[in-house]
């Protein structure tokens, strides 16, 4: 096993393991760390340096910046604007868990992200290691754990074998359950509008709050329906 993987997968012992996170985290390293739904590569959202260090690492350009996944609901109005009461109540419905909401960032933040267009990605992750870690080190941009073009990592044994020295320290927390993404919700204009639809449906978003259903996807000439 590589010496970079650390045993997070249970609370009563993992704290060496978070503790090194923390470390590797404050002065700029990458680290992997487990989510609710794939293993995530994260960097100190506030460090500029370690932004770009991991979509370097992943060999992703600033066109696609990475989400930021934060500790608790309270931390909205700290990273976001003008946040609609639509988006407290479904942040207070399925945080944590898979609903990613794009807002306005504050625009007094000193961080570089790529290029949002003064937009920041929000979630709060449903995997108890990766709270833990985010209790410590405050926001992250976080991204899947793999190469960009190749599957997403479920295990930390597949993070380190894509990711190798790029990242200081790996978080195993057991397999992750993989399959589905989150659910993103844009909340940057008027109404708010679903832009992927994944681990929450439209009907459980919709019972909370008025929402966009996305646009159907283009039919392809030629290629069957799946």
């Amino acid at each position: 096993m590589s010496i970079r993987i650390k045993d997070a997968t249970d609370p009563a012992t993992w704290g060496p393991a978070i503790d090194e996170a923390v470390n590797a985290v404050g002065r700029g390293a990458l680290v992997v760390l487990p989510t609710d739904t794939v293993y995530g590569i994260g960097a100190d959202a506030f460090d500029p340096r370690a932004v770009q260090a991991l979509l370097d690492a992943k060999g992703r350009g600033r066109q696609m910046p990475p989400p930021v996944l934060i500790p608790d609901v309270r931390t909205l109005d700290g990273l976001a604007t003008d946040v609609p009461d639509a988006v407290r109540a479904l942040a207070e419905a399925f945080w944590p868990g898979g609903l990613t909401v794009i807002l306005r960032a504050q625009p007094s933040l000193a961080w570089d992200l790529g290029e949002t267009h003064g937009t920041v990605a929000l979630r709060m992750p449903d995997h108890p290691a990766a709270l833990a870690l985010l209790r410590r080190t405050g926001p992250l941009a976080v991204s899947s754990a793999n190469l960009t073009g190749r599957p997403a990592a479920t295990t930390a044994q597949e993070a380190d074998e894509q990711l190798g020295d790029a990242v200081a320290v790996v978080l195993d927390g057991g397999p992750a359950p993989g399959g589905v993404a989150s659910t993103i919700l844009d909340a940057t204009g008027d109404v708010l509008r679903v832009v992927r639809l994944g681990a929450v449906d439209l009907a459980a978003l919709a019972a909370v709050a008025p929402v966009m259903a996305p646009p159907p996807a283009p039919e392809t000439r030629g290629t069957p329906a799946s």
